[in-house]
């Protein structure tokens, strides 16, 4: 029944809108709002958006292999400069065994031949008196003194050789000569740095000449101790400004040595 009757009023309503849609006073089919839900599809890209998101994708991707670079080559940097750093240690510690054994073995053959040790540490000269240069003379500098009087005696020995061993005529009253003429000139400027007469040596003196000058290494060891040539090598000058104590009485010491020590420059090679 109630379908029935439905069915009749909407048949009604249908024939009432008929009959009356041409009157004017009629009011107008009321107009309702109704929301329908219709599910949106996503927006779909164009070419120019996948582009840019393409674009976009292999920026991030570059930087991100970039990183990955410089991190491996960084950690491949601390890797070499920490290899590099052991090795130059242990180069330093082989050198190190090396200078030892040799200085041992040096020290050996002084004690055999009843000379003392020689020991590389040195002395810093004083700064408050560079004037005089107070310190201890370098190893390379006494090195160099002993040899220039080794020179000496050298030249005025004559070897002999026998079966057995070797037989040494020296001129040893000219060597102790020469010997005892170099301390005392050294010796005369280490007490008096300041007076010139013992700065000053005339190369041409007779007496230089007979005591030194003519014997090989002799102007070369005073050489070594500061003296100069000048005037065209007619004297021995030390600067006031150059002398060196230190050296001074390093040369002091080695011709102590080698007047005191029977064996000096004899078992050295010529």
């Amino acid at each position: 029944m109630e379908s029935q009757q439905g069915n009749t009023d909407i048949e009604a309503a249908i024939n009432w809108i008929i009959d009356h849609e041409n009157e004017p006073d009629v009011d107008p089919i009321p107009m309702i709002a109704v929301n329908i839900d219709i599910d949106s599809p996503q927006p779909v890209q164009t070419t120019g958006d996948m582009e840019i998101k393409a674009q976009e994708l292999r920026i991030r991707a570059g930087k991100e292999i970039l990183e990955a670079k410089r991190v491996a080559e960084d950690n491949e940097r601390k890797r070499y400069l920490a290899s590099r750093k052991a090795q130059k240690e242990e180069e330093k510690r082989a050198r190190e065994k090396v200078r030892q054994k040799l200085e041992a073995d040096k020290n050996e053959r002084r004690r055999v031949l009843g000379l003392p040790p020689v020991s590389h540490t040195t002395t810093r000269p004083s700064t408050n008196d560079k004037k005089n240069h107070v310190g201890v003379a370098s190893v390379s500098k006494a090195e160099q003194l002993r040899e220039s009087l080794k020179t000496l005696k050298r030249s005025h020995k004559v070897n002999e050789f026998c079966s057995l061993a070797y037989t040494f005529v020296d001129d040893e009253g000219a060597v102790k000569s020469a010997f005892q003429t170099l301390l005392v000139y050294v010796g005369n400027v280490a007490k008096n740095p300041d007076n010139e007469k013992f700065r000053k040596i005339r190369v041409g003196n007779p007496l230089f000449q007979n005591k030194v000058g003519r014997m090989r290494g002799g102007i070369e060891f005073l050489e070594l101790c500061g003296f100069e040539r000048i005037e065209e090598d007619k004297y021995l000058f030390l600067p006031r400004d150059k002398v060196n104590l230190a050296v001074l009485n390093s040369a002091g010491l080695q011709i102590k040595s080698a007047m005191s020590n029977p064996f000096f420059a004899i078992l050295s090679h010529p």
